[in-house]
């Protein structure tokens, strides 16, 4: 009896500790993965339970700002290390673009999987949104309209940082494709000019997360009245209570830029690591968990299965490419420039009002200002006009200096006067094309000198030779004796129109690092509009 019981007692502890043993197994099978996240991702920690749960893999999620950079990837902070090591197993981006861009190498290497999409809208209080859409057509608005809206004030808005977000950069990549006007994916010499100074002249806030820019949105009411970010961003802003009207959410007919939200596996070859990537990837990529996506980060299904809800119905229309070259995406960059210190430029405009420009060829300089002025409602020409806070100076010139003007744009009252000067006439009987380019140094340096930051450029049209004042060789000689700032900073862009020596106005052109627009072939419209992204 005794012996009975002995043996049932040990039946029963080996039967206990086998089980034990098992219920420690099952958990050695879970995996944790470390994982370089955006703040954007955020919004998904409520589903990661259930990740877990489900495929027994779980998320560390190391949530930083500046994740969409991708940088960290390549630092020696998220090499995919694993345990133990610092590092982390997966990335999982709003963007990977610009990292693949900079990092073909490492890039090409890792796994990566679309989880979901959202694109890069625009949000407008209804007011403005009401404003703009009576302007157009159809109703419908582009990024151009945005880019003229902003250019006179009526648009202020706020964007992250291109530099640090990958919002941001979906954004200046959505406005410069629109303004290079081909269709195609950015190339290098449709951002060598700086199309964008009017759209950016109306910025007003910034930040180097989503995440701070619509707190700041929010915090401050009165600074903004725009937003472009994501179109997810803006439906959980619209339904969180955090506003006082909701934005209206603009679709730019010229196109927007798509973001994928990737999930990266960062080390490839670890099979474990592998194993828990896909288990992840299987489950993320399941329609109903794409239906879960949607409903709580608001953003568009990759499963084309998955009926979309709400607003997310709205067509995206034309999905814009993103730049393949690296350099397109740094040019556009330090074109833009930083969103927190920025000085509207000055532009000194030396027109000639000798008496062969009487007639058809003043007209022609007038209408050319009325349609930098805003009367130019083409996509291009909203993209060149003037922009609030711009400086202007207008100098007429016959065989002297007749006049001079400068206005900042402030509104249509301040473009109104420059519009005067340019009807009033008042001839000269001469050409003194040299000495004006050098009275346009002479003012150029002085706004150097006092302002360093501000960017300064001569645009000079002239339909004649010079036949007064100064030569040629004595403007090159008082240019070089010029400080090595203004050398360096001012360029000057001739018009040539006319019987404007051509030869003549291609050499100053080269030499003070400007370039020759040919009137001609067009009209001084034109001219004055390829300057205006030219300089």
């Amino acid at each position: 009896m005794r012996r009975g019981r002995w043996v049932l007692a040990l039946c029963l502890t080996l039967t206990l500790t086998v089980t034990v043993t098992g219920c420690s197994g099952d958990d050695d099978e879970k995996t944790t993965l470390r994982v370089l996240a955006g703040p954007d991702l955020a919004v998904l920690e409520p589903l990661l339970d259930e990740l877990r749960d489900e495929t027994g893999v779980e998320l560390d999620m190391d949530y930083r700002a500046d994740a969409d950079t991708g940088d960290d990837l390549v630092t020696g902070t998220g090499t995919g290390t694993g345990k133990g090591g610092g590092g982390h197993d997966l990335a999982w981006l709003s963007t990977d673009r610009s990292f693949r861009l900079r990092h073909k190498d490492t890039a090409q290497r890792l796994l990566r999987t679309p989880t979901m999409l959202s694109p890069v809208v625009v949000g407008l209080r209804p007011d403005v949104a009401r404003e703009l859409r009576s302007k157009s057509p159809e109703g419908r608005l582009s990024w151009a309209d945005i880019a003229d809206a902003a250019a006179t004030g009526t648009v202020r808005f706020g964007m992250a940082d291109p530099r640090q977000t990958g919002s941001g950069l979906a954004a200046l990549v959505g406005v410069a494709t629109a303004a290079a006007g081909t269709g195609g994916a950015l190339r290098e010499n449709d951002v060598s000019c700086d199309r964008l100074r009017g759209f950016r002249s109306g910025q007003r806030l910034t930040a180097d997360s989503t995440r701070d820019l619509l707190d700041d949105f929010v915090d401050h009411p009165g600074t903004a009245n725009a937003l472009i970010t994501y179109e997810s961003d803006l439906l959980a802003l619209n339904s969180g209570g955090r506003l006082k009207e909701k934005l209206e959410i603009v679709r730019p007919q010229d196109g927007m830029v798509l973001a994928d939200f990737p999930l990266l596996l960062l080390d490839p070859d670890d099979q474990d690591r592998r194993a828990a990537y896909d288990k992840v990837v299987e489950w993320l990529q399941r329609d109903s968990v794409q239906e879960k996506i949607m409903r709580t980060a608001l953003r568009r299904p990759v499963s084309p299965s998955v009926r979309r809800d709400g607003q997310l119905r709205a067509p995206v229309g034309n999905a814009l490419f993103f730049p393949d070259q690296l350099a397109v995406v740094e040019r556009l960059l330090d074109d833009y420039g930083d969103p927190r210190r920025r000085v509207p430029d000055q532009v000194i405009f030396l027109l000639d009002f000798s008496g062969s420009m009487r007639g058809e060829r003043m007209k022609a300089l007038r209408e050319a200002f009325a349609d930098l002025s805003g009367a130019d409602s083409s996509a291009t020409g909203k993209f060149a006009r003037f922009y609030q806070g711009e400086r202007l100076t207008v100098v007429r010139f016959g065989g002297r200096v007749l006049e001079e003007k400068t206005v900042t744009v402030g509104g249509q009252k301040d473009l109104t006067t420059l519009a005067d000067l340019v009807a009033r006439g008042g001839y000269g009987d001469a050409t003194a094309v040299w000495t004006a380019l050098d009275h346009g140094y002479r003012t150029a340096s002085t706004v150097v000198a006092d302002d360093p930051e501000r960017a300064v450029s001569i645009v000079l049209m002239t339909d004649g030779e010079n036949n007064s004042g100064i030569a040629y060789d004595e403007f090159v000689r008082r240019y070089e004796a010029r400080a090595a700032e203004t050398r360096a900073a001012v360029h000057t862009y001739p018009v040539h129109f006319g019987e404007a020596d051509a030869g003549a106005l291609r050499r100053a052109a080269t030499k003070t690092g400007g370039r020759m627009v040919d009137a001609r072939g067009s009209s001084l419209s034109e001219a004055f509009k390829e300057i205006r992204g030219c300089r």
